[in-house]
């Protein structure tokens, strides 16, 4: 919902060298800034900034972006919040749909979400300073194995019994605020407030800014439930947000790795015995929102669910809300503990190594829980069974979003099946080949040719991605039917050929997020970057071979049209206006400099 002419000014306000380096220290190399990889550990620097394309790119992982792209990365931000995060500290106001039909109720909006965040850290203190003088919380959590370091970095607390404490901290009781937080209940029927959390021990929930947008509160001993947790608030959404990210981004930084667990005090209990990457979702199932966020902190995802019924369920749903989610290069994983023990139990009894080696030995990856559990209520002895087995599978592989692992579990599924994978696919998808023509047509119906080779495309994609300025040499027709490679690199020459000023390699690649074409372009830089010359500044050798290569499309793109005319002219002829586009690429091809 951002203008994409914001992004592009704050891409031209933000320097990526100073970005890069509030995180990282850089140092100059050459025309370029250099810095040990922030992604992944090595000894020597194979990360490289480079201020003139305002665009960083490690030769060691791969990992690439913008300004933009590298908060999202580094901070595990989504695009909105990475933008916001960048134009605060330039002193830019990321604009706002609503906020340009009412300002003043944006403004006052943005006020009350701040102050409503402040009762919550005013709150968090109080629970904190209770803890300090409650022996049966303290006893709980010292019973728990936690020290007072780790409940400190977690900033526990305890809610004292009581239907009204928070009025000691707030003089305003009556504040409809508090009721917005979810700190305090009103009763309806007798008019009454009071306090929603009373002896509990506190759990902070903190956004990834370190906010404060929730709590969870625990029984001490019997009590239902036993985790009572904020309702949802203009802070707080369940779906959206994990319990202990915050404090755990920098050990899933260093492990790559982050481990979702059922509990608060799972989360807790495993960073006290040195497993720092685990994260709880807040008494929700795994949603497709925590998937996201989760792979953009790490490659590898753990799942860790009961061993019971519950747990099973627990997991499958999981499973089914990654499959859209998935992507080629990260991994998902599923661990089941035996019935008697969940994290927090498992590792006090055998501890952190022992914890950590079932779940590398024992985890299941998704592709196998994924068959495992398909194949499970199924007869694959018998044809009925086999053919079960393909029409559960059916609706589930048409949702998972990474090609190569679908196409890999397909393949699986298939052999068990007992059919290759193309019957399979044809009878899971039922698609053909002809439904799957035509559908980036523009305004003339396309026919059978061999298109323009794809690699001199892709080419010529990179050489403009690197060298916008390169964007007037472009021409390209408007009214023929284009491939994924030439849709995207059409769309580039005209993003570039619409600003008065060339945009940078980031402002570029950023005005193609969102569109079909982000993965085609992410895919080119990623293999152009792998050679370190690409950061240098082109030749003139280069330049002619852009100028030659687009030409040369050209040429073929008008071939690919007079063929397709004359093959209408054939059999149904041609309108006035097509008569005349044929003579014009007619006389075009046989110029002397065609």
């Amino acid at each position: 919902m951002i203008p994409q002419d914001f992004v592009d000014q704050l891409l031209s306000r933000v320097d990526i060298v100073d970005v890069v380096d509030r995180y990282v220290p850089l140092k100059k190399g050459g025309q370029n800034y250099l810095a040990c990889c922030p992604f992944h550990k090595e000894k020597s620097p194979s990360f490289t900034v480079s201020p003139s394309k305002q665009f960083y790119h490690c030769f060691g992982c791969g990992a690439h972006g913008s300004a933009i792209g590298f908060v999202m990365e580094y901070q595990g931000l989504g695009f909105v919040d990475a933008v916001k995060l960048l134009a605060e500290g330039i002193g830019m106001q990321v604009p706002d749909s609503r906020a340009h039909a009412n300002p003043e109720a944006s403004r006052a909006a943005r006020e009350r979400k701040l102050s409503l965040e402040q009762i919550m850290q005013m709150a968090a203190g109080y629970y904190k300073q209770q803890l300090k003088s409650a022996p049966n919380a303290i006893s709980y959590l010292k019973g728990r194995g936690l020290s007072g370091e780790v409940a400190g970095r977690f900033g526990l607390g305890f809610a004292p019994d009581g239907w009204q404490n928070l009025d000691t901290v707030f003089p305003d009781y009556q504040d409809d605020k508090l009721v917005d937080t979810g700190l305090v209940i009103v009763n309806e029927e007798k008019g009454q407030r009071y306090d929603r959390f009373r002896d509990r021990v506190m759990f902070p929930i903190r956004n990834q800014r370190g906010a404060i947008i929730g709590f969870g509160g625990r029984v001490m001993g019997k009590g239902e439930p036993k985790y009572l947790n904020s309702p949802e608030t203009p802070l707080f959404e369940k779906g959206r947000e994990l319990y202990g990210l915050y404090e755990a981004r920098q050990a899933i930084r260093d492990k790559n790795r982050v481990l979702v667990v059922e509990g608060y005090m799972d989360v807790v209990a495993l960073a006290q015995f040195g497993v720092g990457y685990a994260v709880a979702t807040l008494g929700t199932a795994t949603t497709g929102e925590h998937v996201r966020k989760l792979m953009r902190h790490a490659d590898q995802v753990y799942f860790c669910f009961d061993g019971d019924k519950a747990g099973q369920k627990a997991a499958w749903r999981a499973l089914e809300n990654s499959l859209p989610q998935l992507q080629d290069g990260k991994a998902l994983n599923f661990l089941f503990l035996p019935q008697e023990h969940d994290p927090d139990s498992y590792i006090r009894e055998f501890g952190a190594e022992a914890f950590e080696k079932v779940l590398e030995e024992q985890s299941l990856p998704l592709s196998v829980y994924f068959t495992r559990e398909l194949c499970r209520e199924v007869n694959l002895t018998t044809p009925e069974g086999k053919a079960d087995l393909i029409r559960q599978a059916a609706p589930l592989l048409a949702q998972i979003a990474a090609p190569a692992l679908g196409f890999i579990i397909k393949k699986r599924l298939a052999e068990l099946a007992g059919v290759d994978v193309d019957e399979f696919d044809m009878l899971t998808t039922g698609q053909r080949k002809s439904e799957r023509k035509g559908k980036r047509e523009h305004r003339l119906p396309e026919v059978s040719h061999r298109p323009p080779q794809s690699s001199m495309v892709t080419r010529l994609i990179k050489w403009l991605l690197l060298n916008p300025g390169w964007a007037g040499d472009v021409r390209l027709p408007d009214s023929m039917a284009l491939s994924d490679e030439l849709a995207c690199f059409a769309m580039l020459a005209e993003c570039v050929q619409g600003h008065d000023q060339p945009p940078n390699t980031a402002q570029l690649m950023e005005s193609l997020r969102g569109t079909p074409y982000e993965g085609l372009v992410d895919s080119v830089l990623q293999q152009a970057m792998q050679d370190p010359d690409e950061f240098a500044d082109p030749s003139e050798e280069d330049r002619q071979q852009f100028q030659d290569g687009a030409a040369k499309l050209l040429k073929m793109l008008h071939q690919t049209q007079v063929e397709r005319l004359k093959q209408k002219d054939r059999n149904e002829g041609l309108t006035p206006e097509e008569v005349r586009l044929l003579g014009e690429l007619l006389r075009d091809l046989l110029a002397p400099n065609a």
